[in-house]
């Protein structure tokens, strides 16, 4: 058997199942390709077993688990991923069978986190994650991690604690869990922070590889990562974005979604995915370009009800439109009549972002009202009021007349009973 080492690329066998629909499962399988390449594997088998369910003890069956022991030995594969995720006593028949490393789909995720994480924080949750999977899998782990010597599947934290007992273990997810409480509450104070300073919040949410950091760059400015690649996006990123009319709101780019996206994860990360459900609007970013357009949009929904966001307004953006047909474009547009349709990396096409931000302006109920307010100069409330004006409204004419300061101002209707609060104020029809 080929032994793994940190000299070549570990070589992956896939193995999924399917009942009546073997080209679902072939997608799937492609997936899971995908994944295994993001974690630093090279494919060289793929197998499909037609079963109604599961073989409660070696996922696969006896026979097909001997079939696949001879594949993986003929093309020298290093460790085998399953697509689904094994139970406890399934990981160690399986592995026993084969005897070489078995990973199944949520392992394989965790490690592409581990891989991924960049800040304590991020590092921090996929630790948790990681320990409450591997808790009740650790009866027979110590003859595992004997022949695993590192790579995929034993990055970050989980491989060193499966070495010691349950009991420091959930010790261990105990502390773990504390900090990322206080990271809750911090996340918490500052949304209610930036509520009472009335600044909206838009977060990208989408499937992952979806275009959201793209996106998050075009509108902020800013130079996050992005690549080509899932899951470049841990740890969310919040900046806030001055339009060119003055209107200010924050964008937050996200963790990127994914079908099948492991409970422990999404239960690790809620401190991250609860900006998503304190979000005033969400822009679920779509691959426009992607033959699983449908299903993507259908998995993202799904995560969305699981963190509590399903009432956050969203507006669907399909991104990469320059790689889609003038037909299928067309389609969606149909489909979808409400969305807007960009490329966030191709501006020769697409000249601006403007649609979209109109769009976002209306939906944030940023559409303005122009009124006339009178203050007096020496009063600090009023000097309040006016630097809060400059702040959340465009303004037009500001005229200082000895005592009084009469300002012309396009003020956003969100916002208007809270700053027209000026003892003196006249409204002026639009």
């Amino acid at each position: 058997m080929r032994r793994n080492s940190a000299a070549h690329r570990e070589r992956a066998a896939l193995v999924g199942l399917f009942g009546a629909d073997r080209w679902e499962a072939e997608r799937s399988l492609d997936e899971l390709a995908g994944l295994a390449g993001a974690a630093g594997a090279a494919v060289v088998l793929r197998v499909l077993q037609e079963r109604a369910k599961p073989d409660p003890a070696t996922f696969v069956g006896s026979g097909k688990i001997a079939q696949l022991a001879v594949s993986c030995d003929e093309v020298g594969a290093d460790l085998v991923i399953f697509n689904n995720e094994l139970t406890p006593a399934q990981l160690r028949h399986v592995e026993a069978a084969l005897d070489r490393k078995t990973l199944d789909r949520t392992q394989l995720i965790l490690d592409i986190f581990a891989r991924r994480a960049r800040t304590r924080e991020g590092q921090w949750q996929v630790e948790l994650a990681q320990l409450r999977y591997l808790l009740p899998r650790l009866v027979g782990a110590g003859a595992a991690l004997s022949r695993l010597g590192g790579g995929i599947g034993t990055r970050g934290p989980g491989e060193t604690k499966l070495e010691t007992d349950r009991r420091r273990i959930r010790q261990r997810i105990g502390a773990v869990a504390r900090a990322i409480d206080q990271v809750r509450s911090r996340r918490s104070q500052l949304r209610d922070r930036r509520h009472r300073a009335a600044v909206p919040t838009v977060a990208l949410v989408g499937y992952t590889n979806a275009g959201k950091t793209t996106l998050f760059n075009a509108l902020t400015g800013q130079q996050a990562d992005a690549s080509n690649a899932m899951f470049v996006t841990l740890d969310p990123l919040v900046r806030r974005v001055r339009l060119p009319d003055n209107r200010e709101l924050l964008v937050s780019d996200t963790v990127g979604f994914i079908d099948r996206l492991p409970h422990t994860l999404v239960a690790a990360f809620r401190a991250t995915l609860e900006e998503v459900k304190g979000a005033d609007l969400l822009l679920h970013v779509v691959d426009a370009s992607s033959p699983e357009v449908g299903r993507q949009m259908k998995a993202v929904t799904r995560v969305l009800v699981e963190v509590e966001a399903a009432d956050v307004p969203v507006l669907e953006v399909f991104n990469k439109c320059d790689l889609v047909s003038a037909d299928e474009l067309g389609r969606l547009e149909r489909a979808h009549p409400d969305a807007v349709f960009i490329s966030a990396i191709r501006a020769d096409r697409f000249e601006s972002h403007q649609e979209l931000i109109d769009t976002m302006a209306s939906r944030l109920a940023l559409d303005t009202k122009r009124v006339t307010l009178v203050f007096n100069s020496h009063d600090p409330d009023d000097q309040a009021r006016i630097a809060r004006l400059y702040r959340h409204a465009r303004v037009l004419q500001h005229v200082l007349t000895e005592d009084r300061v009469q300002i012309e101002a396009d003020v956003p209707r969100r916002l208007l009973e809270r700053l027209v609060e000026a003892p003196v104020h006249a409204e002026v029809p639009r």
